[in-house]
């Protein structure tokens, strides 16, 4: 056959093939892509330059091999989003540089919890800078490697310094003061940044699959049927408030012997669960854990309840429909 017989058809022929191929398999369907897939209307906001250099130092160390940045559509994933991600999520993203397309940092394991809206879940700067420093300061089971390299150690701080409030028991060389380096700023910028788009139109959320039941526990006195209270502390309160109750001082305020958890004032008690906190500049913002966790009044009722009957801590327990009625109040 000719097309065997000349090197120059041959070889011409399968540069056309291969050329039609990358247009009709590669590059046409990633142009109708970002045709189909515009921002959504109330997109996040590009990076900020901060921001951007905070997302090298995240590709820099590693992190995309142990965090996701994708919600899955199925109901265990809740916990890391709204609603599941979908392409328009990513809409806005741009390559890194002309030799790196490294816009979408999606992952592909999750040896740590996803990322997609770590900006809500924390948005406090202190929790963020303690947790690089010494992930077992904010979660004690954490596997995480600590990022020292991130921070400095001084005797005293100079002007701009950004101090890092961790636990005494963290710090190698006791009387330093640990302080945030640019690059630990920057990362911290980043993740604060990662926040998911609600959608205007409600009625097209994607839906989570494979809805779990609500894990009952065996309570007592008046809370039979209440879920775990220890459960639900150690995963959304623990890393910050710890598991011993006595919080990090400078960060987060103790929960044990607090006025607000043993008190009676349930309405503040309440509205600081489900909204959030944020009137004290000696400790770090609380995010509104309720809302972004979903909690529903047994929920809140069995955290309060081992909050008020833990670490000492000896207040009369709340029932569902005390929590129920503050919760209708403040929505």
């Amino acid at each position: 056959m000719f097309l065997f017989n000349n090197h120059k058809i041959f070889f011409g022929s399968a540069t056309l093939l291969f050329v039609f191929l990358t247009l009709y398999i590669a590059i046409i369907p990633a142009l109708e892509n970002q045709r189909i897939n515009k921002p959504l209307p109330r997109q996040m906001k590009l990076l900020t330059k901060e921001e951007k250099a905070g997302k090298m130092v995240y590709i820099e160390n590693g992190c995309v091999a142990c965090h996701t940045q994708q919600v899955r559509n199925v109901e265990m994933d809740n916990v890391f989003g709204k609603r599941p991600s979908i392409p328009a999520d990513f809409s806005n993203n741009r390559r890194t540089d002309f030799w790196r397309n490294t816009a979408n940092l999606m992952g592909t394991q999750r040896t740590g919890p996803d990322l997609t809206s770590i900006g809500e879940r924390q948005p406090s700067a202190e929790w963020h800078l303690i947790h690089l420093y010494q992930p077992r300061a904010a979660v004690e089971a954490s596997i995480m490697p600590a990022y020292t390299w991130l921070f400095i150690e001084r005797d005293y701080l100079q002007p701009g310094d950004v101090e890092v409030k961790v636990p005494e028991k963290f710090i190698k060389h006791k009387n330093k003061k640990i302080v945030a380096t640019p690059k630990a700023l920057q990362l911290v910028a980043y993740l604060k940044s990662l926040k998911q788009s609600d959608f205007t139109d409600k009625s097209i959320v994607p839906p989570f699959l494979y809805k779990q039941k609500q894990k009952e526990g065996t309570g007592t006195g008046g809370t039979a049927n209440l879920p775990d209270g220890a459960e639900l502390f150690t995963t959304n309160c623990a890393s910050c408030h710890q598991a011993n109750g006595e919080g990090v001082p400078g960060a987060f305020p103790p929960l044990k012997n607090s006025p607000v958890v043993t008190g009676g004032n349930l309405e503040l008690y309440v509205t600081i669960i489900m909204k959030g906190y944020d009137p004290r500049p000696e400790f770090a913002t609380m995010p509104p854990v309720g809302m972004n966790a979903n909690f529903t009044p047994e929920d809140v009722t069995a955290i309060m309840n081992h909050e008020r009957t833990s670490w000492g801590n000896n207040a009369k327990k709340v029932t569902v429909e005390e929590v129920k009625v503050i919760m209708d109040k403040i929505k």
